[in-house]
């Protein structure tokens, strides 16, 4: 055996999706699961592989209890595993060579042995060619051809598939499972397990494990199944071992011939449609017609244009070339009378997941402007026309995929439609799913005369359509029925009939006569394969391997390297620029109602300060309020009658003084000014008057400021700034790119490879701490050039104290990535939970030590604080490393603590 399971049950949240008494997945074979959808199979698989964290029971593998974190690091690298989903192991931005050379250095392969292990996966499947493509341009059957190669690339000894081949062209299919072959007759003992929704492919498996309800039904050969339950084919024998009140429920699809209408009768039609994305054609000179009921099967390999015909015909796309016609009428987006006619049902899940089913009915009835008397009765006639009243208080999201389709169905439905446009709405559905499915078109089609137009990559599915087109490489190949089509290929079914055309295409005789160059046996590739096997405790060159990869991602994504060096460039010119403490320039104006050569020689002291600003004089206190109020004025002055008469005559005239107070720090500052003022020109006044200065204190306080003597905010803004900047850009750039992982579903290459959890951290880690101190160049560069902040301490000092800083923020960011899932809540919360002790609690404000209770906590604990006083005392107060080490050890504890804790946190499996 390869696998043993005994007593297993899993659970999300209270449902239980697992409950296996006992199961045992036989050695040197292809092992298929099959069953309906979310009966617990890619849960399965996920167990076995042991990227799903054991609940309850025991799992052996290869001879272990997987369970066993020290057995499960230890067998990892004998283990391959692709999920579900087109490319979802690989990374979209990196090249198919890319791709591959990443999983190699995972498993501590040798450059030489990645070359020659690349080189022969590229052959045997035909990608060599297209080695230099990005993952996410290539088609979907080249995806999988790709994850494949990515998971074969170490050689392993147990290989787990879940539903490789969904959504794949039959051709793709064909040449995936034949490479499948080449590999297996090189490693003989390689055990397969594989989950799949193609009951064609699992008729050809050795072994099959049936299950419904997270409960395994049969364990046999695909032959046993069908001799024990009397069928002559695998869909019928898997429904015969069903509970009975599934059983009884499924019939078998009947279609009825469709009534053929007149020929004038033409609800869709196509002349020369062509669509070209800069060079490239995806649709070329593509022309149908489609008739009133008609079920019309668009059938092509993987990227061939099919879905962006379907797209032309809605006018989501505007064509190129050619012209098309939609009940009678042109093709126009703003044709809105013509688009209420026309339901369309995209290839992804396009339902908003977060309100329920009766929601998303609702909401597309009001959204096709329903009469509000029917919009209920619609509903409801659609919850029981596609039997979703068990669910119609269910999120959307927790539906299983069957029951998503049909939804998708009855929201494409619910305005009536004269035409239905389906992108290959069963792909990944289970047989039961699909035949019900195709009741809903049949009935459609016959009784209500509905025109359908759908893709499909099921064979089954093409030939219950009235007529299909097959097409590829943005042509069609053939048009006519799929008996006619069989017929004129002279082949027994109409997956041969398609493939035999698609073999006549340039392109794919070019894939499939590549030379296959396999080791021979007891040759130095060979003997490499043992090395493979061996793990160390922690790898610089899977760290590497993380590192570079992440590097090449950023570089290819111009929206975050540009974020990355450019944000932190604009934001330090907004806040040098924007935000100044310096109180200069006030603009005040006065009311001189003496206008004497007293009060004349007293506004001259305000003219003549750099610290205030004339503006035009004021009339009349109405004039002097509506300056104030309107913001025109920060300051009025007002000079009594006779101020110079009073002066004379030893009184105490009192000079008005309107101050605004809308900014309390601005306004304090001001008054201060004014003080300062006044008694300048009363000591002045006393000096003239009496011969000599009197001192009206014993004590006379001088102020000297020993740095920064002119003064400036900006001096010690662009040091704070720097810091700013240094915490809050690598942060939210670290924690968007650990998070991107989950999101991707490539988080699951951490799971099921060597790579240890500190590797994972650490190589992610590292690029960001490169494009930060890129960026904190050129802000020091700005700060010297731009705002003339000299360093006046140690360069080296403040080079090292932003490289810990860096260091911090980015071990902060991916602290923050282990307990968010998205990529937006990544970039909130690493952004609220920085920017808050960094500018209030970190001294760019305010002093730490001015700070008390939870505040000061906050300062001390965070790297802010540290790095503030490193930047401030190396550009401003002439400071060194002996000045500043302790903020420099600070730094250095923090950094571990945040690695730390975000190696404790980060799980090394999905639970």
């Amino acid at each position: 055996m390869i696998a043993q399971l005994s007593e297993i049950t899993h659970h999300y949240g209270k449902r239980k999706v697992l409950a296996i008494e006992h199961l045992t997945v036989p050695r040197n074979c292809i092992t298929g699961v099959i069953g309906p959808d979310g009966v617990g199979k890619s849960t399965l698989l996920g167990l076995i592989a042991g990227a799903k964290k054991i609940q309850n029971g025991t799992i052996n593998v290869l001879g272990g209890d997987i369970h066993n974190r020290k057995f499960r690091d230890s067998i990892c690298p004998r283990i391959a595993y692709m999920p579900q989903g087109l490319g979802k192991n690989l990374y979209a931005s990196l090249s198919v060579f890319e791709n591959v050379d990443f999983f190699g250095r995972l498993f501590g392969q040798s450059h030489a042995e990645r070359d020659w292990r690349i080189k022969e996966l590229l052959e045997i499947t035909g990608l060599t060619q297209f080695s230099t493509r990005p993952a996410g341009k290539l088609s979907g059957g080249m995806k999988q051809k790709l994850g494949l190669c990515c998971a074969l690339i170490h050689d392993p000894e147990l290989l787990i598939l879940d539903e490789p081949t969904t959504g794949v062209d039959p051709l793709s299919r064909r040449q995936f499972w034949e490479f499948i072959e080449r590999v297996r007759i090189r490693r003989k003992n390689m055990s397969v397990i594989v989950a799949t929704a193609y009951m064609e492919e699992a008729n050809n498996f050795d072994y099959l494990i049936a299950m419904d309800a997270g409960k395994v039904l049969t364990a046999c050969s695909p032959a046993e199944l069908m001799v024990s339950t009397g069928k002559d084919n695998l869909d019928s024998a898997f429904i015969e071992i069903l509970p009975e009140e599934k059983r009884h429920k499924h019939k078998t699809l009947q279609i009825p011939p469709r009534t053929i209408q007149n020929e004038n009768n033409i609800v869709i039609e196509a002349k020369g449609l062509a669509k070209k994305f800069g060079s490239f054609i995806a649709v070329d000179n593509v022309s149908f017609k489609i008739e009133r009921g008609e079920i019309f099967g668009f059938i092509g390999s993987n990227g061939c244009g099919k879905t962006t015909t379907m797209k032309m015909l809605t006018g989501l796309l505007p064509a190129s070339e050619g012209e098309a016609w939609l009940i009678g009428s042109p093709i126009n987006a703003r044709d809105i009378e013509t688009r209420k006619k026309v339901g369309y049902m995209t290839q992804s899940f396009s339902l908003y997941s977060e309100l329920t089913v009766i929601q998303n009915l609702e909401l597309h009835a009001s959204l096709f402007h329903l009469p509000v008397e029917k919009r209920a009765l619609r509903v409801k006639e659609m919850i029981q026309r596609f039997s979703l009243e068990k669910f119609k208080n269910d999120l959307t999201e927790k539906l299983p995929l069957g029951i998503r389709q049909r939804l998708s169905l009855a929201v494409a439905m619910i305005h009536s439609p004269e035409v239905l446009i389906l992108d290959e709405p069963t792909s990944g559905v289970d047989p039961i799913a699909r035949d019900g499915f195709w009741e809903f078109l049949v009935q459609l089609s016959r009784e209500d005369g509905v025109t359908i137009f759908i893709s499909t990559h099921f064979m089954n599915e093409a030939e219950r359509c009235d007529r299909i087109s097959l097409m590829h490489a943005g042509k069609v190949l053939a048009q006519d029925s799929p008996d006619a089509l069989i017929k004129l290929r002279n082949v027994n079914t109409l997956e041969e009939a398609f493939i035999t055309y698609l073999m006549e295409s340039s392109t794919v005789k070019q894939v499939n006569t590549q030379t296959i160059n396999l080791p021979k046996s007891g040759s130095e590739n060979t003997k490499q394969l043992n090395t493979t096997h061996e793990v160390s405790t922690t790898s610089l060159q899977r760290i590497w391997a993380y590192a570079l990869r992440e590097a090449m991602e950023i570089r290819r994504d111009p929206i975050r390297l540009a974020f990355a060096l450019l944000g932190p460039i604009i934001l330090m010119l907004v806040f040098g620029y924007g935000i100044s403490f310096d109180v200069e320039e006030l603009r005040y104006a006065s009311l001189d109602r003496d206008n004497t050569t007293a009060s004349r020689t007293y506004l001259e002291r305000y003219s003549g300060s750099r610290y205030f600003k004339q503006q035009p004089l004021i009339t009349n206190y109405d004039e002097l309020e509506k300056r104030l109020r309107s913001g025109q004025l920060t300051l009025a002055i007002e000079i009594p009658p006779d101020f110079g008469k009073d002066i004379k005559r030893g009184q105490q005239p009192e000079v008005g003084v309107w101050l605004d107070g809308a900014n309390p720090f601005r306004a304090e500052t001001t008054r201060g000014y004014v003080n300062g003022i006044h008694v300048n020109y009363l000591t002045d006044l006393t000096r003239r008057e009496i011969g000599q200065d009197i001192k009206l204190s014993p004590i006379k306080i001088e102020t000297r400021f020993r740095y920064n003597q002119d003064f400036k905010s900006v001096f010690a803004m662009v040091p704070g700034t720097i810091m700013l900047l240094l915490i809050l850009i690598p942060s939210m750039m670290t924690a968007v790119g650990v998070v991107r992982e989950k999101e991707l579903g490539s988080i699951n290459n951490l799971y099921v490879t060597p790579v240890k959890k500190i590797e994972f951290l650490l190589g992610k880690q590292f690029p960001y701490i490169v494009v930060a101190m890129i960026s904190f160049v050129t802000l020091v560069i700005i700060a010297l050039i731009l705002f003339q902040v000299p360093i006046k301490g140690s360069v080296t000092a403040l080079i090292f104290g932003a490289i810990l800083c860096v260091s911090a923020s980015t071990a902060f960011g991916l602290l923050v990535s282990t307990f968010v899932k998205t990529q937006i809540a990544a970039i909130f919360a690493a952004a609220i939970l920085s920017i808050m002790p960094t500018i209030q609690f970190s001294g760019y404000l305010s002093p730490v030590s001015s700070l008390s209770g939870g505040a000061k906590v906050m300062g001390y604990i965070f790297p802010s604080t540290y790095f503030q006083k490193i930047s401030v005392g190396t550009f401003t107060k002439a400071l060194g490393f002996n000045d500043l080490y302790t903020n420099y050890i600070a730094l250095l504890i923090l950094v571990i603590a945040f690695i730390f804790l975000s190696w404790l946190l980060l799980k090394d499996q999905d639970a």
